[in-house]
């Protein structure tokens, strides 16, 4: 049976109590409550609680996050950022909304159009692919 859009229900918790480490990929809402280094990728909300601590990049439609994240978010829905989060590094969205309080240290990006989502989306997956071959463009060429 197919869930219904409306349906809030959590597909995937992460405790306070619990510490995670690799890559999370989820088909559904999904909350962190805990610690969690690795990526996250979520086709659906994400909400990262208050006392998350997580190092690694968060990809969903419909974000909140409340507490520390050390990487890049994107947010092909709606990004929230609580007075409580600490964001370092870079966003791309296309709608936002930063609650007084809150730090944020990297580039942000809200794309309004679907041209400019997709345009920044490469240069974002162009900008990984560069980064990715460094090091091996390093100890091949010194």
């Amino acid at each position: 049976m197919a869930q219904a859009a409306s349906d809030f229900s959590i597909n995937t918790i992460i405790g306070p109590n619990t510490t995670f480490t690799g890559d999370i990929e989820t088909g559904g809402f999904t909350r962190v409550d805990g610690h969690l280094r690795g990526n996250l990728k979520v086709k659906g909300r994400v909400v990262i609680g208050e006392r998350a601590r997580m190092k690694g990049n968060v990809t969903g439609t419909n974000i909140t996050i409340g507490g520390v994240v050390c990487g890049n978010i994107i947010s092909d829905g709606h990004l929230v950022i609580l007075s409580t989060a600490i964001v370092i590094g870079d966003i791309i969205t296309r709608r936002i909304q930063a609650d007084d309080g809150c730090f944020i240290n990297g580039k942000v990006a809200v794309c309004q159009t679907d041209e400019r989502w997709t345009k920044t989306m490469s240069e974002h997956r162009d900008a990984l692919g560069i980064r990715s071959a460094l090091p091996v463009f390093q100890r091949v060429y010194g």
